[in-house]
């Protein structure tokens, strides 16, 4: 276990080899102001990497190569193996060795943060397809990790400069959607939203926006009764537990209003009600965070991206800006602790909670 005073540790993953990850871990590693707040260890490939550099030309920047995370520079990258000098890149293709390793990398990562040697995981994209074997059925890092840590009270938020957008089913197919709504399940979510904003963001009392599942809310039942019957229940409920929800709104017309500034974050009910209007709002510097989870789980808002894969034209910016909240998210958690571990400092911002 590392000195808690050090650097935050951030374990990064490699993702798929023929993406655009090792493009965006490199161009944001590279700059050397990373290492003045924390101590970046890539679980990947020292080959693949090699090969990257040099495909993007880059010169006069290296990893340093460890095996285990107590061998980490604080002052420069690191990288673990995580697989055999056999690997062979094949830009832009999805192939088994490919999923192979992201699989290996996060095992890897995963095995080492319960160990207690990571503070924060970062992730660069994965192909949900290519990961899949006959050991592991992967929808995404969000349940692979859950799995992981025996959780079912998990909630993935996308979250960006201007909102915060978390989904109610996640990865599953549209069809299965209003299966899974439930009033159990829509109160579970906003439970871990607001938790999340209290400890993970430092927000106050935050106001959370609850969507419908049908256009127009379902007109008041004439094309859906979900909102009446499970959603509007739902919000009613979180309020008796003291958590500020409201709702629900059509997602065209909340967006379309700019109501969005009016709130902390969102909970859409499934995939793309959400994830349409955070991708037109903020692809390039968005971030992908896994709430209600015992660790920090940070990554892109972007996959693969197969098609630019080794034409040095991929933004970092989504990945810099998922490294950079993993270690304010530590950080606000330590002071989390601190204030609710305090019952002074506890009864002051309870009172502070009720003022508002």
């Amino acid at each position: 276990m590392k000195d808690r005073k050090d650097k935050i540790v951030v374990g990064i993953t490699h993702g798929d080899i023929n993406g655009i990850g090792y493009e965006i871990v490199i161009k944001t590693l590279a700059d050397p102001r990373i290492a003045d707040f924390c101590t970046p260890i890539v679980y990947g490939s020292p080959k693949v990497f090699a090969f990257y550099r040099k495909l993007l030309g880059i010169e006069n920047f290296s990893l340093n190569l460890i095996i285990k995370p107590s061998e980490a520079n604080s002052k420069r990258p690191n990288i673990i193996n995580c697989m055999d000098d056999s690997v062979k890149v094949e830009v832009g293709q999805s192939t088994k060795q490919a999923g192979d390793g992201a699989v290996a990398a996060l095992q890897m990562a995963i095995k080492d943060m319960k160990e207690g040697h990571l503070d924060v995981l970062l992730t660069a994209p994965i192909n949900k397809k290519n990961v899949q074997s006959d050991k592991y059925s992967i929808p995404g890092h969000t349940e692979f990790l859950a799995a992981e840590y025996n959780t079912s009270d998990y909630l993935m938020i996308m979250v960006s400069d201007v909102v915060k957008i978390g989904v109610a089913t996640g990865h599953i197919a549209l069809k299965d959607v209003p299966s899974r709504i439930s009033k159990e399940l829509i109160l579970k979510k906003l439970e871990i939203m607001n938790q999340s904003l209290l400890q993970d963001f430092v927000l106050t009392k935050p106001k959370i926006a609850v969507f419908g599942l049908n256009p127009h809310c379902g007109d008041d039942g004439l094309i859906g009764s979900e909102e009446k019957d499970i959603i509007a229940p739902a919000i009613e409920a979180a309020k008796k537990h003291g958590i500020m929800a409201f709702g629900p709104y059509s997602a065209d017309g909340f967006f379309g209003s700019d109501a969005v500034r009016d709130f902390d974050a969102i909970l859409a009910m499934y995939h793309d009600q959400g994830m349409i209007a955070f991708k037109a709002m903020a692809f390039d510097t968005g971030v992908n965070y896994t709430a209600g989870l015992p660790i920090i789980r940070t990554s892109p808002a972007h996959g693969t991206a197969y098609e630019i894969a080794g034409k040095n034209i991929a933004h970092p910016d989504s990945f810099r800006s998922a490294l950079y909240m993993a270690c304010d998210i530590y950080k606000n958690r330590s002071q989390y602790k601190e204030l609710t571990a305090n019952p002074l400092k506890k009864e002051y911002i309870d009172t502070i909670n009720e003022k508002e």
